[in-house]
């Protein structure tokens, strides 16, 4: 007899949904199981194989857990903000809602087909005014506790596009449509003060079940350095440069010092004789993304200010230079160069004709830096003041620097971490409009909870606007209202993301997001499958705001996933 799948699936499928078999509530007398995918962006090419792949796992073990007497809920939504749909309707003046509603729709047919044992009646969708209702709610948390903040921020602008671009969209300088110029432009964004919690979300991953190398991504991500903050004392300013390093030991090597270009005291340091070409580079380096600017193969470049700062230590005049491999974002945006002891600083130094000085011994200056010199022992590292290093191993040396800077008042011991605040705004339509009002006189009002969900509007066209804001900006009705001027930038897609696993447990609470008698039961999610490639970006963010969350009061867990598990390779 042959199997006559297609029946036989149908018929169980029918029976599941009009049974709502798989739909699960609170139940006290039983342990509780909480099983997650990532949910899916609905593309309008349907589900691909990566989909499936996962999705059966989680299926698999929610059956099984089931039929061992757990209460497993298993839901399934759409993270349906994003850019996708917004380029179509830039080319076709097709609102992104009717393609995001058609591509869920097919995403849920082959779902269906599937025969996956998903609790429909939890679905969610980010683009539902009832869902970003809250998404807005907990923005509205992370401004009330000092998170959220304005700042003008560098960004990629395409003056033939009017757009701005995310570095994946620009190759070699130019736009990857059309190979139009791209500029580093300041634009007005929102912020969130990620680096706040950067110590509690490096802690936090020691107790997860999660793969080693996701963690370590995430460490490296933070990038925790421990070291020292240094004095450079600047004579004809009357002012010090603040370097962090967590190599103090190698102060007696730093035989110049590199700021970056757009360093604030940068201005005030040209000589006459240099401003020129001063000038001249900062306005290169500016058109610079920081990943092309950081490349460590790529050919050396600087410029010599015409002034010197002290080294603390030495008393030496070293020179001051500017150079784009430094970055403003990271530590002061100033470092001493090293270039005995630092394979960039020595080619920056052979380049230009610096000086190179062995302060621990081992390997040959004349071929190269000795960076391999963590366990070396120190020389030519003894001043009159008080700091003797000779014969110092590596570890000491460092403890013994510190020392004598806090005590000379030179310095101090500090902790710097890779992590940047989190962009958070875009200059897009299709995404969730920031609940805030600008004043007249320059203060925000944020919206009162009773005011949300703060609506996107209809426009006509979703290009940006000629200033380069949002569409919205061209909506004058929408934008002016009497208490001052609605905020024109929206959310990324991460936003809504950040939290799904919370709406979930309580998907038609039109008076809160969730209960704290769900979340108490349900969280954390006890498995969550998704690709590696969020292993950084989504896992941080969700794991920000489920902190922050914490902090408030809000949910009765510090972690929001348990257990991580990528599938594929």
């Amino acid at each position: 007899m042959k199997y006559d799948h297609l029946k036989i699936e149908t018929k169980w499928q029918d029976h599941w949904e009009k049974n709502k078999t798989f739909k699960v509530s609170i139940d006290p007398e039983k342990e509780k199981l909480y099983i997650l995918d990532m949910f899916p962006y609905p593309s309008g090419s349907g589900l691909h194989v990566g989909h499936p792949l996962g999705y059966t796992a989680t299926d698999i073990y929610s059956r099984f857990k089931r039929l061992q007497g757990y209460n497993v809920l298993h839901p399934m939504g759409w993270d349906a903000f994003g850019l996708p749909a917004e380029q179509y309707a830039i080319k076709t003046g097709t609102h992104p809602r009717t393609t995001t509603e058609e591509n869920i729709k097919n995403f849920k047919r082959q779902i269906k087909m599937l025969g996956f044992s998903y609790d429909w009646d939890r679905e969610i969708n980010t683009t539902d005014k009832a869902y970003y209702k809250w998404t807005q709610w907990i923005f509205l948390q992370l401004y009330n506790k000092g998170l959220a903040y304005e700042a003008e921020v560098p960004v990629n602008w395409c003056p033939e596009l009017k757009a701005v671009l995310a570095n994946e969209e620009v190759v070699d300088g130019k736009s990857d449509i059309g190979g139009h110029p791209v500029i580093r432009k300041p634009m007005r964004q929102w912020m969130f003060r990620i680096t706040d919690y950067a110590e509690s979300l490096l802690e936090g991953l020691d107790d997860l079940d999660w793969p080693e190398s996701v963690k370590d991504l995430q460490r490296n991500w933070i990038g925790k350095s421990v070291g020292s903050e240094v004095k450079f004392e600047l004579p004809s300013l009357n002012v010090d440069i603040i370097v962090f390093t967590t190599r103090p030991d190698t102060l007696f090597g730093a035989t110049y010092m590199v700021l970056a270009p757009e360093h604030p005291l940068v201005e005030k340091l040209i000589t006459p004789e240099q401003k020129a070409d001063v000038e001249s580079y900062v306005d290169e380096s500016q058109n610079k993304s920081d990943l092309d600017r950081g490349e460590l193969n790529k050919e050396k470049t600087g410029i010599f200010l015409g002034t010197c700062a002290i080294n603390p230590v030495n008393g030496d005049k070293i020179p001051i230079w500017i150079a784009d491999y430094v970055l403003m974002s990271y530590g002061t945006g100033a470092i001493m160069a090293v270039p005995g002891h630092d394979q960039r600083d020595y080619e920056f130094a052979k380049k230009f004709n610096l000086p190179i000085v062995e302060v621990v011994s081992g390997g040959d200056l004349s071929i190269e830096a000795y960076t391999e010199n963590k366990d070396g022992i120190m020389v030519n590292s003894s001043n009159n003041m008080g700091l003797d290093l000779n014969e110092k191993n590596v570890p000491d040396a460092i403890q013994t620097t510190i020392e004598w800077l806090i005590k000379t008042g030179k310095g101090e011991a500090s902790v710097h971490y890779k992590l940047r605040d989190w962009l958070f705004s875009r200059q897009r339509y299709w995404g969730e409009p920031i609940p805030v009002i600008h004043k007249e006189d320059g203060t925000i009002n944020p919206l009162n909870e009773s005011d949300l969900p703060l609506r996107l509007p209809e426009v006509e066209k979703y290009e940006p606007a000629e200033t380069g804001e949002s569409p919205l900006a061209n909506i004058k009705k929408w934008v002016n209202t009497e208490n001052g001027r609605r905020e024109t930038n929206t959310m990324p897609q991460w936003a809504g993301s950040c939290w799904y696993f919370l709406r979930y447990i309580d998907p038609h609470n039109d008076e809160e997001p969730w209960s704290k008698e769900k979340e108490k039961y349900w969280m954390p999610v006890d498995l969550y499958i998704g690709g590696v490639e969020h292993a950084v970006l989504h896992l941080l963010y969700s794991r920000f705001w489920h902190h922050v969350l914490y902090d408030l009061g809000l949910v009765s867990t510090k972690e929001p996933f348990k257990k991580l598990f990528n599938q594929g390779m």
